[in-house]
């Protein structure tokens, strides 16, 4: 099976991954900058999230194997490979896999290393929403305002809902499956992985997903690697200032 994108411009082609509980469609703005300036941009939804399938089997060998099918289905090679958190974790297995594939990898506000379970409150929130009751949008969200309080985040989470028929909300994402699976979207990278062609990891300064101690690893398993950091952003750092991100990530790919 296929995964979903949305394919944006022409030229260089530039794949873009989602993280957890994202899909492709929240990099559109930044997917589209990026393709006026002559990139093919592929804002991609990993499995389990937005209109790709769903399956009951997770993990990273899976998500950088669909990413794969994916690259040799659309015939791309030699391309900009850029991830956001778990769609960074994702992007980094395909990278130590794929490497002849890859002109640069970009990992955005994650490292190699494996990370605590997190996301608790957020599933919790998304696995009280009962849709035989719940019929608007503004009733899901005051649901989901009881566990989550920041409003950001319960913007981020309301993509997700849908409309499966005329007066019926549903969820994009395999909620069932990404509950079971929690725990492999913290585990680390492989310790004897090893990627060193050119990679751009970006932090954000609020965000505490790359400490300093985490340069030591990155740069044993990135080895031509270079870390930097987003002013005034936290682990969103591309929704929360796009344009320092942007700025980044243009002056980094066209080096």
């Amino acid at each position: 099976m296929l995964l979903h994108s949305n394919i944006l411009g022409e030229g260089k082609p530039f794949i873009i991954l989602h993280g957890f509980l994202g899909m492709g469609d929240n990099w559109k703005s930044l997917g589209k900058r990026f393709s006026e300036q002559g990139y093919q941009v592929h804002l991609v939804d990993q499995r389990n999230h937005g209109k790709s399938f769903h399956s009951e089997s997770f993990n990273y060998s899976f998500l950088a194997e669909d990413l794969k099918k994916y690259c040799d289905f659309h015939k791309l090679e030699d391309f900009v490979l850029l991830g956001h958190s778990m769609g960074g974790k994702t992007a980094m297995e395909y990278a130590v896999n794929y490497p002849e594939e890859l002109s640069k990898l970009i990992i955005v506000d994650i490292g190699p290393k494996q990370y605590p379970l997190h996301h608790q409150d957020i599933l919790k929130a998304l696995s009280v929403l009962d849709f035989s009751i719940i019929k608007t949008r503004k009733k899901a969200n005051e649901v989901i305002s009881e566990y989550i309080k920041n409003a950001g985040v319960r913007q981020f989470l309301a993509k997700n809902l849908y409309w499966k028929q005329q007066d019926e909300l549903a969820l994009r994402i395999n909620l069932p499956v990404l509950i079971e699976n929690i725990k492999e979207v913290g585990k680390s990278l492989s310790e004897n992985s090893i990627y060193d062609k050119e990679t751009l990891f970006l932090r954000g300064a609020n965000s505490n997903y790359i400490e300093k101690i985490d340069k030591f690893l990155i740069k044993k398993q990135f080895p031509n690697s270079e870390i930097k950091t987003i002013e005034n952003a936290g682990h969103w750092l591309h929704a929360e200032n796009p344009k320092d991100f942007y700025n980044e990530v243009i002056n980094f790919i066209s080096l």
